[in-house]
């Protein structure tokens, strides 16, 4: 009888433990999933002048729609645009946001660097990494992520920077 229960309570932890990495890994494959939208021109041409354009997937709409509302103070800068590139860009970001099942929770300022995912994937990364001057900040994706330009943040793809 004790080896029965024993091996139930195995096969439970088992099945557990299955349930839980698999939808960790479901997350993250909508994570990328969620990235790799094919950018809008405008935005591209806009927003990637001063730093990637950061997939849309990685903020919720309502995140998008308090930056873009807020360009004249766009963390630190004034990014302002005019009206009409301003709606084509939130109508194209909102549309590709996250959403159920994704980072649909604003991070703290609508900074992608302080949203759960993020603080998740990175999370083996040291401060002192960040500090790095080939790095700089977390909001620098390219430092490390080779082809953050195209959209693709794959792990083979990361070179962290001396």
């Amino acid at each position: 009888m004790r080896i029965r229960f024993a091996s139930v309570i195995a096969y439970a932890f088992a099945t557990l433990a299955a349930t839980v990495l698999s939808g960790l890994a479901f997350a993250e494959e909508e994570q990328l999933q969620a990235r790799s939208v094919t950018p809008l021109p405008k935005y591209q041409q806009e927003c990637a002048a001063c730093h990637i354009a950061y997939p849309p997937g990685t903020l919720p709409a309502d995140s998008w729609r308090r930056i873009l509302n807020n360009l004249d103070h766009h963390f630190g800068t004034n990014a302002s645009l005019d009206a009409a590139s301003v709606k084509q860009i939130e109508s194209w970001l909102t549309a590709h946001a996250a959403n159920a099942g994704r980072a649909t929770s604003a991070p703290p300022e609508d900074r992608i660097t302080r949203s759960t995912w993020f603080m998740a994937a990175h999370d083996e990364v040291p401060a002192s990494t960040w500090r790095r001057p080939a790095v700089k900040s977390a909001s620098n994706c390219a430092a490390c992520h080779t082809r953050a330009d195209q959209g693709n943040f794959d792990e083979r793809y990361i070179r962290i920077p001396r």
